[in-house]
């Protein structure tokens, strides 16, 4: 076995699996919990919209603003999260950002008060709660790294993203539901009220691995030695002033332009920007296509959405698992992460042919190969815990986070410009499919290979410039 520096970064083996520990899994069990709360949080607007554009006089342009209220500032609030992530670790920024988006997320149900001023203030209410959910994903991304060998980083990076999908499996029909039933203010006080407990759960779940009160000896070293970064919550004191002063202000410029200049991490960026623009049709729009394009009720689509839903999260973690399965059939890391991420966004594609059908159900039907496609290509977040830095893992997820951030904000404006210029979500969707090819354009043209990068490869001459 090659020879081990602290975190395990050079080792290609590890011990048997049968002294491995199960620890690792209780933590990626609550990332996915916090990640599907997450979501549920974001699509809270896009099952309550229609009802509240009738109700607050909005058009389907400014519902668009309202829909991308979120993208603003989880945008601007990427690299400062990543850097918080960063300085003080996971376990303290990450949790207080859970506590306070769902506090926030409560206080959208009380807009019904304020009148003629609801519109604005459901702008700034969504504002904040994109900058309090900007730790989250490289939150997310950092954690598995810390914990997760290389070999299982793949499915466990997969599984948390695919909480996305899975959010709008458990929460729409019950949003649905809500809507009807009780009025569209109750979606955002039940789902922010839940936040609020998890946030307090999550204090007594997550730890660094060394210091984590359950961890094994076994676990620890199965993880260490197949390359999870094990000390980056937990460093020495040494490590510590290296990682701060690593993290300063003039040292954070310095690396962002050197991860703009790298092959590898402006093709992984590019590659979610285009990807996102397809999370972002459904979070956003697909609720509301299939009320006004497709004339389902409120509580019809509600239920509707959810099998979409259902076919990305099925193809996010097996997504994750295929890619990790072909790495430990001998493919290289590179082909092992592409090649699930080519094939699902083909597929993706598929959603332009929903402008040649009119049958409801073979719409769903696409739609779902569509989404469960997208589940399968989603492989972004595994390849930034494959190729961060481990000094700036959470600036490098910060900024990977950001190029997905801008699709959030452009996505719901160009298909809510579309659709109030043709009178219809035809070109809509042609959007969608074409930006779904772009991203295995981005993947296959400008990402080379796939491994994780050392600081000063990054910063120095042997940095690969893209061209």
């Amino acid at each position: 076995m090659p020879a081990l520096d602290r975190q395990g970064e050079t080792a290609t083996a590890a011990p048997a699996r049968t002294t491995a520990g199960r620890l690792r899994y209780l933590i990626l069990a609550m990332l996915f919990v916090v990640t599907t709360i997450n979501y549920a949080d974001r699509a809270t607007l896009s099952i309550a919209g229609d009802p509240m554009q009738k109700d607050l006089h909005i058009s389907s342009g400014e519902l668009g603003l309202l829909f991308s209220a979120f993208s603003w500032s989880y945008l601007v609030a990427q690299l400062p999260g990543g850097w918080l992530l960063d300085r003080y670790g996971s376990k303290k920024v990450y949790g207080t950002a859970v506590l306070l988006w769902s506090l926030l997320t409560m206080a959208q149900g009380a807009i019904g008060f304020f009148a003629g001023a609801a519109a604005v203030l459901l702008f700034v209410l969504r504002f904040l709660v994109g900058f309090a959910e900007a730790p989250s994903f490289p939150g997310n991304s950092r954690i598995v790294a810390a914990w997760f060998p290389g070999r299982e980083r793949g499915f466990a990076s997969a599984l948390f993203n695919s909480a996305q999908y899975f959010a709008t499996v458990a929460f729409a029909p019950l949003m649905g539901w809500l809507v009807v039933s009780v009025g569209w203010e109750h979606v955002f006080t039940v789902i922010g009220g839940l936040g609020v407990i998890l946030a307090l759960i999550w204090t007594r779940v997550i730890h660094a691995p060394r210091s984590h009160p359950r961890m094994t000896p076994g676990e620890l070293d199965h993880i260490a030695a197949g390359g999870a970064l094990v000390d980056m919550d937990a460093p020495t004191a040494e490590e510590d002033a290296r990682a701060k002063a690593a993290t300063s202000g003039r040292q954070n410029l310095r690396h962002i332009k050197a991860m703009l200049k790298n092959r590898t991490m402006l093709g992984v960026f590019v590659g979610q920007y285009f990807i996102n623009t397809i999370t972002w049709f459904f979070l956003t729009w697909f609720p509301v296509y299939l009320v006004q394009e497709r004339g389902m009720t409120i509580l019809e689509a509600g239920v509707v959405a959810s099998l979409p839903a259902l076919c990305g999260f099925v193809g996010g973690v097996l997504g994750g698992f295929l890619s990790d399965l072909l790495a430990r059939r001998g493919l290289s890391l590179t082909a092992a992460r592409k090649i699930p991420i080519v094939v699902g966004l083909l597929l993706s594609t598929s959603i332009m042919v929903c402008n040649y059908v009119s049958a409801s159900w073979l719409v769903v039907l696409i739609m779902s190969l569509a989404f469960f496609g997208k589940g399968l290509g989603a492989l972004g977040w595994a390849v930034m815990a494959d190729v961060s830095p481990r000094q700036i893992a959470g600036l490098a997820g910060g900024l990977f986070n950001a190029f997905g951030a801008v699709a959030g904000i452009v996505t719901p404006l160009v298909v809510g410009y579309l659709i109030d210029a043709t009178g219809g979500f035809a070109l809509a969707l042609v959007f969608v499919g074409v930006c779904a090819a772009l991203a295995v354009v981005g993947y296959l043209v400008i990402v080379r290979d796939i491994r994780r990068l050392d600081l000063s490869e990054l910063e120095g001459p042997a940095a690969t410039p893209a061209r």
